[in-house]
């Protein structure tokens, strides 16, 4: 349980508002509350936050020589061990106060990524969080090495025989890293592949896809494990799905979908970890229907929902057909007014209520025109079973004086069977 894991830092939280960073860079109470959420979610424990406004940030320590020192002694007299910032550092703005606070020093963007490193499980998954903790890590080597390159004396005043070392050490990371990250693109490339190839089969099969996106611990999961029995871990914690779940629903008894769970979505989420889950994201390009999952019940939910538009539209989804769920209706106070309209559905995935009625909007937006039929086919027709089973969703088949076959049949097929119908 939560209360028994050992904590594995304390931690000190600093952001800063300024009027010069762009809306979404400046950090407010809203952002520190999710940050130290996911201060939770990595193990770590928030001991303390500092909020600074400032006409703008410092160019060498971020937020000030003064303001420095008050988080050092905030440091000394909680005993925290690392010093997390809402807002993203430069990598010598991190290496500086590193060594002034005497601390580990992390932006908001190296926390994400330490949290995707302990929750990526398939290889795809572990694949994109590698590639992506690689491209964070390459511009902060120069800071890894200054103990080398002092060593190193570029001013010509270090020990005898140390001149180089640190720049060699330097330039073999960097080239090792280089190479680490085209590796891991090659190795992303052919999962790309993989999942085209699954797609086409998908496609050929006519099975239509609806993929869940939403705000991190918005309730996907559980959605998902309420349609499919999926059984995928549904904790309330944020960035517990990281790679995507496919299963197949049958949503009426002519219509079956493959359903898809996706990573949750979170505001200043780092654009190169946008970049390297492209090959999870994409999915959502090749979706015949988007269920967008929002938690109704957080205030800050009309926000979320933005950012989860403005990362469909990157994505190039923005288009496709969508039905807006507002999930966790169970926790709303009595008489509070839920949105409604014509692409909105109200449930609560934890209790099961709303969820036929999300069914039965799912199978008017894709019901193909597909239906039951009765085939009777001449043995001389053989080949047209093998027809069936690849294109429709055969059900019975009983030998007699022809072979009768019972199948969920869409109207292509059914123009191609029609001499073979019973009516």
């Amino acid at each position: 349980m939560a209360e028994t894991q050992e904590v594995r830092d304390k931690v000190v939280l600093v952001g800063l508002n300024s009027p010069v960073l762009k809306k979404e860079e400046n950090a407010d109470e809203d952002t520190m509350e999710e940050l130290s959420a996911l201060v939770e979610t990595a193990g770590g424990e928030t001991v303390g936050i500092v909020l600074q406004n400032r006409p703008s940030p410092d160019p060498r320590t971020f937020i000030g020589e003064g303001k420095v020192a008050e988080v050092q002694l905030y440091c000394e007299n909680t005993g925290a061990t690392m010093v997390i910032f809402d807002n993203d550092l430069s990598p010598s703005q991190m290496r500086v106060l590193t060594e002034l606070l005497g601390v580990q020093v992390l932006d908001r963007c190296g926390l994400i990524l330490d949290i995707f490193a302990q929750r990526a499980k398939t290889k795809e998954g572990r694949l994109q969080v590698e590639l992506a903790q690689y491209q964070y890590l390459l511009p902060r080597l120069t800071g890894m090495w200054t103990h080398l390159e002092r060593q190193a004396g570029t001013s010509g005043k270090g020990p005898i025989g140390s001149k180089g070392p640190g720049e060699t050490q330097l330039e073999t990371d960097r080239r090792h890293i280089r190479r680490k990250i085209d590796k891991l693109r090659e190795d992303l490339e052919e999962v790309r592949r993989v999942r085209s190839t699954q797609r086409q089969r998908r496609q050929k099969n006519e099975i239509p896809v609806v993929a869940i996106v939403g705000y991190t611990n918005a309730g996907k999961s559980t959605l998902l494990n309420h349609l499919t029995g999926a059984g995928i871990p549904a904790n309330n914690r944020l960035f517990d799905t990281l790679d995507t779940t496919s299963r197949l629903l049958t949503v009426s008894d002519t219509l079956d979908v493959v359903i898809s769970d996706t990573v949750g979505f979170i505001r200043k989420l780092p654009h190169q970890l946008v970049e390297a889950f492209k090959a999870t994201l994409e999915e959502l390009e090749y979706a015949d229907l988007l269920l967008h999952v929002i938690d109704v019940s957080n205030p800050e939910w009309q926000q979320q929902a933005a950012v989860v538009e403005n990362l469909i539209r990157e994505l190039g989804a923005g288009e496709l057909p969508r039905i807006d769920v507002f999930n966790k209706s169970d926790r709303l106070p009595a008489g509070e007014i839920m949105p409604h309209g014509a692409d909105i559905c109200s449930l609560s995935a934890k209790t099961g209520e709303g969820v036929d009625k999300l069914l039965e909007m799912i199978g008017e937006r894709l019901d193909s025109g597909s239906r039951r039929c009765v085939l009777h086919i001449p043995y001389d027709k053989g080949g047209l079973l093998d027809q069936l089973y690849r294109e429709a969703k055969v059900e019975n088949v009983e030998y007699g004086e022809t072979i009768a076959v019972t199948a969920v049949c869409t109207p292509k097929v059914l123009g191609q069977m029609a001499p073979f119908l019973v009516e």
